[in-house]
């Protein structure tokens, strides 16, 4: 259910107060058998005040923004990693989770690396496996992050079928070029340039972690 917005009272007072005020002053006008000349200075000052009113509500209707529509994702909240982590891997995915839950509008996250699920935590999809898909991959191809502002929006949102079914905002944010950290929110165009920035130096350091315990085969071990 979509939360109701909050500043929407206040965005529409400026609008009925110069509407009531200049409805009053015509009918003040209308009702009065003599005008004198005090009255009309004062009337004059009261459209002039009543017009500020009204052009202040407009101004803020196509100014302020209103606040995204909240809703409750669809699943079962819940905290998942993969059994055979080392110890050091799965504490500094719990720390980034958590960090990520609490410090930004992140309601659903999934960490895929070398081509296997690695942690799901928070609301989790009804499917625990990733089939990277165009977006994702392209994301890891071109080492930068892809923000869906509004997933209901692109038609490759069928991809992210491992998120709940109703997730508003996705961020696929490239974990080195082996893997991704796929974020999903609760509310349409709620990432802030912070929230993105703050992403970003989470995933460098899970990639710096994961790329030194994740040694591919075809590479030396040191």
């Amino acid at each position: 259910m979509a939360k109701p917005d909050q500043n929407q009272v206040l965005r529409g007072l400026p609008l009925v107060a110069g509407g009531l005020a200049g409805v009053l002053l015509l009918a003040n006008r209308l009702l009065t058998p003599e005008i004198t000349e005090a009255q009309a200075r004062s009337d004059a000052l009261g459209v002039i005040l009543s017009a500020l009113l009204i052009l202040t509500g407009l101004l803020w209707q196509q100014v302020q923004p209103r606040s995204p529509d909240v809703v409750q994702l669809m699943g079962v909240e819940g905290f998942e990693l993969a059994p055979d982590l080392p110890e050091a891997v799965k504490i500094e995915l719990a720390w980034a989770s958590h960090l990520l839950l609490t410090n930004t509008v992140t309601r659903s996250l999934v960490v895929w690396y070398d081509g296997k699920v690695l942690l799901r935590r928070g609301i989790l999809g009804s499917n625990p496996q990733v089939n990277p898909g165009e977006i994702l991959n392209r994301a890891i191809a071109k080492q930068k992050p892809i923000y869906l502002v509004a997933l209901k929006l692109y038609p490759g949102r069928i991809e992210f079928d491992y998120l709940p079914d109703n997730t508003q905002g996705v961020i696929c944010q490239p974990i080195g070029d082996r893997g991704a950290l796929i974020l999903g929110a609760n509310a349409p165009r709620s990432y802030t340039q912070q929230d993105e920035n703050w992403i970003a130096a989470i995933a460098d350091k899970l990639a710096h972690t994961l790329s030194r315990e994740f040694i591919p085969s075809d590479r030396p071990h040191c």
